[in-house]
């Protein structure tokens, strides 16, 4: 059974920062790639960014390209956001996820790719 473990999050004030982590377990960490999505109210869930099991490569919706980076521990079977930046329509339910896919140099852009997923953690920015 694979478990992802949230944590981070909060209330900044625009223009400031937070990490979120997202600790997995239950499947060979390097080989999946791994995303994060967000999803605000009324609004449909959006992704954000993505990372190769490998961690040789990422990529970063336009919405948060420059503000946002996505990075993994292996050897601590963690991956992270760091958000920079932020702004009052960062706001929203951010989620991590699984890719199914049992490759390292993957990367998966698409919900559909992920098939386990975080608890999901609040990110509100606002003043």
């Amino acid at each position: 059974q694979v478990h992802l473990v949230q944590s981070g999050g909060g209330l900044v004030q625009p223009g400031g920062s937070l990490r979120l982590s997202c600790a997995t377990s239950g499947r060979t960490f390097s080989l999946s790639g791994m995303g994060w999505f967000r999803q605000a109210p009324g609004k449909e869930r959006e992704f954000v960014a993505a990372i190769t099991g490998s961690g040789g490569n990422t990529y970063h919706a336009d919405s948060v390209k420059g503000r946002f980076t996505i990075s993994r521990d292996n050897a601590k079977n963690t991956m992270y956001l760091q958000m920079n930046s932020l702004k009052p329509e960062d706001t929203a339910v951010y989620y991590c996820a699984s890719s199914r896919l049992s490759n390292p140099n993957y990367l998966p852009r698409s919900a559909y790719e992920y098939d386990y997923w975080g608890q999901g953690t609040q990110v509100t920015v606002s003043s």
